[in-house]
């Protein structure tokens, strides 16, 4: 299997600043997603969906929380050579700089990277939902003798100016590269991308960030060709087309680029669609997370329209509808939900502990009693009293206070925020 002469690389992103405050205190691969994963366990699930299992994740901002969970959750036999590790951003005499970009991450961690035996290195963000087999990418990168495969997708003429866009002949060699192209550029890069695609209107292909080099040619790039060079997609690639053989990888499934609040929001709202895009439920291409020994969900008397209840839930709510409920979360009476990621908890209060922050007038974690929530992004651990309403929504202008965060009309209630009764926001 060539998949056995890979090497994966995950990029574990700078300080996620587009996603703030989900990454006010955690890196972005660590930020849970659909209620009981966190975005790492995606490129990881689809890499080990793919029969590879030597992974390597580069991160330097805020790296406790995912150290802990990757620590937790992907634990190979004894007798596999199967590892996910964590590469932290070092100091060191040659590199006293922190991770610079895609490439210096890369670039600095290689002398940890070539002490295994591989012919290929897999680079992957750590942002993105989707499912790919990466296995079949890489066949075609050995047939076809590419030195360089970029995957690409079809996008429209509305999310074209946002990526870097590329052009292939009839062999898939990528002949040209243009970085965010302005719209009136646009109708000279038009590309076929298959009738289904053109139907759409998709003729464009976008390079979605993950690629495939050569061993020898990646080292002579990052160290010798390229050795100032920071980032992939705006210094390294563009200079590669034309002197190497760079082959498209077309991918035609579910794909989003997970780099702001809305995007996130979106993501994960659609996850409670009848027939998802991303789909949680398909066997051969599992989400591997970390397991919990965690009882099943608890609901009573709650009225549910496309909603996903993750393990360990006590749900008496009225009404829950397009609405992600994490691990542990507890929703009192008569309280309404609308269009709402509800994270959830890292743990279970005890009865005592309830009784004793209920006489310092402290809420227990969750949401309590005739609330009303829509549009809203709920971080882990927060504690929600009776009466509250949050109604997030275009009216709302962007700003940020001590208990919440309010990003393109979502509110964003920060991790172990505690909000009164009666509190009122939107």
């Amino acid at each position: 299997m060539n998949s056995k002469k890979v090497i994966a690389v995950i990029l574990g992103g700078g300080a996620g600043s587009r996603l703030y405050p989900l990454t006010a205190t955690r890196s972005k691969p660590a930020v849970p997603i659909a209620g009981k994963y966190r975005l790492v366990d995606i490129p990881i699930s689809n890499c080990i969906n793919s029969d590879i299992s030597r992974i390597f994740v580069l991160t330097q901002y805020n790296s406790a929380s995912l150290n802990k969970h990757i620590k937790n959750t992907y634990q190979f036999s004894g007798f596999s050579t199967g590892f996910v590790d964590i590469l932290a951003a070092e100091q060191t005499p040659d590199s006293p700089n922190w991770f610079q970009g895609t490439a210096d991450a890369v670039r600095q961690s290689l002398k940890h990277i070539q002490n295994n035996d591989y012919e290929y290195v897999l680079i992957l963000s750590g942002d993105q939902l989707y499912q790919m087999d990466f296995a079949e990418m890489i066949d075609r990168h050995i047939e076809s003798e590419a030195a360089i495969t970029i995957a690409t997708i079809p996008v429209g003429d509305r999310e074209a100016p946002e990526f870097g866009i590329l052009k292939s002949d009839e062999t898939h060699a990528i002949t040209s590269f243009i970085e965010k192209p302005a719209k009136e550029l646009l109708p000279d890069w038009i590309s076929d991308t298959g009738d289904e695609m053109k139907s759409f209107g998709r003729v464009y292909l976008a390079s979605m960030g993950i690629y495939i080099f050569n061993r020898d040619l990646l080292n002579t790039l990052l160290k010798e060709e390229k050795k100032d060079a920071t980032d992939f997609g705006k210094e390294i690639l563009p200079d590669c087309i034309g002197k190497y053989k760079v082959q498209s990888h077309q991918y035609d499934g579910y794909w989003t680029d997970i780099g702001n609040i809305y995007s996130f929001f979106e993501a994960n709202l659609s996850l409670t669609l009848d027939i998802p895009p991303f789909n949680l439920f398909d066997k051969q291409k599992m989400v591997f997370s970390r397991a919990r020994m965690l009882p099943p969900a608890k609901i009573s008397g709650t009225h549910m329209l496309q909603t996903i209840f993750a393990e360990g839930c006590i749900i008496s709510a009225k009404s829950i509808s397009n609405s992600v409920i994490g691990i542990r979360s507890r929703i009192g009476e008569g309280t309404v939900i609308t269009s709402c990621y509800i994270m959830g908890s890292d743990f279970y209060e005890t009865l005592v502990e309830i009784a004793h922050n209920y006489e310092r007038g402290i809420p227990k974690i969750g949401i309590g009693d005739n609330c009303e929530l829509t549009n809203v992004i709920m971080d882990k651990d927060c504690r929600v009293g009776n009466n509250v309403i949050i109604k997030g929504g275009p009216h709302l202008a962007d700003s940020d206070h001590s208990l919440y965060t309010v990003k393109d009309g979502i509110v964003v209630v920060k991790k172990g925020a505690i909000i009164p009764d009666d509190y009122s926001i939107g």
